[in-house]
């Protein structure tokens, strides 16, 4: 499918199916909307009268238009109050009008909505997010594609002539949260720690970036105990991924992104139960789905900020050399941990993997995890949790975040909750009382951070869509890669 940028107007243009925005306040027919009605036969005017159409924020009325005419259908969207009017809208508005051509089994498409903030680059890219991710479908594991229809082709971006570059820029950051969706989405006999590396090195290979793949043995020698104390049970080895990229001359900032690996989860000894969604475990590596997503968008940007990309991919798993719960493991900056609850792994993973990634000695760090079900019990299935050590760093994730369309709720740091976290035999231990786990999640981590500004997110909820929404399908979403290449860019 191809997106153009196009000065054509609506009245000028030709092909299967045109969808025209309208804001609550523009439903009188005047204006090119009235020259448009009248090329049209009428139609525009019989649509919005026989479909009571208001122009509602996420409302649609689509219709047949004359033989005669230089266009085959015709979609109305509503936009809402033009006061309310904001990217992400926009960028719903396009995944809706993309699902209708599709389902109208249309070729070509045009597209004729209102520039947002005046910002026309913006603009066309958001449109195009919304179209690509609405219309994306992973057919890898049918022996047949489902949906042997006439593809969408070609679409039109009316008005928005001289916006390429804009267009080029969101697929560059699609194809990265296509990456996450299909690797989040994939079962855990397909996505390993083995085959994570793989795609981190097809990812360096194809796009100049550097990787280093550290080995059971490598880990070992980094003291990664904690790391290593997960990874134990497992038949495949452990895989530590760590990819850079660097801009030419001078770096603006080094940044690091941790994303939480575990390819499968069955909870270990303390394993889960037959209802506690134990076959959704494959998308525990969700963190570092969207950690390869961003690693690929990025490479392809070529932002002038350094940034490796983290992870320590593992699956958590039983056997006769499972940890127990009751063991101690010591992590590489030499703190112990109780093991209470073999359940709360994917912390264990991430401390050795924030002390490698503060030892690169970089201006910020972020990680992300599906790492409580505490924090999906707090904010739901849409919103993430946000917690940092540096509030210009929150405030830097949140405007990325705004930008993006994808949602976060910034949490306290409540250090008295630590308390709950103490061993008498060790450090720390793993996880805490139940009340308050996503927040006691972030403090353990907190634990292996020295001074580097940090944020922890805990994605939980958004990494996965049971229904259609907005511009996910149902399914992997590949949250929160567009938050963090627009964090990079910042």
């Amino acid at each position: 499918m191809e997106i153009k940028a196009t000065d054509t107007s609506t009245l000028d243009w030709t092909g299967d199916i045109l969808a025209v925005g309208l804001f609550e306040e523009g439903l009188e027919i005047t204006g090119d909307l009235a020259k448009l009605n009248e090329k049209l036969s009428g139609t525009i005017e019989e649509l919005i009268a026989e479909e009571e159409f208001e122009g509602k924020s996420g409302s649609t009325a689509v219709t047949r238009v004359g033989s005669k005419a230089p266009i085959r259908k015709i979609i109305l969207v509503g936009l809402g109050k033009s006061e309310d009017l904001k990217l992400d809208g926009m960028r719903r508005t396009a995944a809706a009008i993309a699902r209708i051509a599709k389902k109208q089994k249309s070729k070509t498409l045009g597209i004729s909505l209102p520039i947002v903030n005046e910002d026309p680059a913006a603009t066309a890219a958001v449109i195009t997010e919304g179209i690509h991710l609405a219309l994306h479908q992973d057919n890898r594991f049918k022996s047949e594609p489902e949906d042997k229809e006439p593809k969408l082709e070609t679409v039109d971006l009316l008005g928005l002539g001289g916006q390429q570059e804009g267009i080029s820029r969101a697929e560059k950051i699609v194809s990265g949260v296509i990456l996450a969706r299909e690797l989040v989405a994939a079962p855990a006999n397909e996505v390993t720690p083995i085959t994570m590396a793989e795609t981190a090195q097809d990812i360096a290979s194809k796009y100049g970036l550097s990787v280093k793949i550290l080995e059971k043995e490598d880990c070992e020698k980094e003291g990664m105990g904690a790391f290593l104390g997960v990874a134990k049970a497992s038949d495949l080895p452990p895989k530590f991924i760590h990819l850079t990229y660097t801009p030419e001359g001078t770096p603006r900032r080094k940044l690091a992104i941790v994303g939480k690996g575990l390819t499968f989860d069955s909870g270990g000894l303390n394993i889960k139960g037959s209802g506690s969604g134990i076959e959704t475990m494959k998308m525990d590596m969700g963190g570092a789905g969207a950690t390869l997503g961003a690693a690929k968008a990025i490479a392809q940007l070529k932002p002038d900020v350094e940034v490796h990309f983290i992870s320590a991919a593992t699956e958590n798993m039983i056997s006769g050399r499972a940890m127990h719960p009751g063991d101690i493991l010591k992590a590489s900056n030499g703190k112990t941990i109780e093991v209470n609850n073999t359940d709360a792994e994917g912390r264990l993973t991430l401390a050795d993997a924030l002390v490698f990634a503060e030892k690169l000695e970089v201006d910020a760090i972020v990680d992300l995890a599906t790492l409580t079900g505490a924090c999906l019990i707090a904010l739901g299935k849409d919103i993430s949790g946000l917690w940092s050590t540096d509030e210009k760093l929150a405030a830097e994730i949140k405007s990325a975040a705004e930008v993006s369309g994808e949602k976060f709720w910034q949490m306290p740091l409540e250090e008295k909750y630590f308390e709950g976290m103490k061993s008498p035999i060790a450090d720390m231990k793993n996880t805490g009382p139940r009340a308050g786990g996503s927040i006691t999640a972030a403090l353990f981590l907190k634990q292996f951070i020295k001074d580097t500004p940090w944020a922890h997110l805990d994605i939980a909820g958004p990494v996965w869509s049971d229904k259609e929404n907005g511009v996910n399908n149902s399914g992997a979403t590949g949250f929160p890669v567009r938050t963090l290449v627009n964090w990079v860019l910042s």
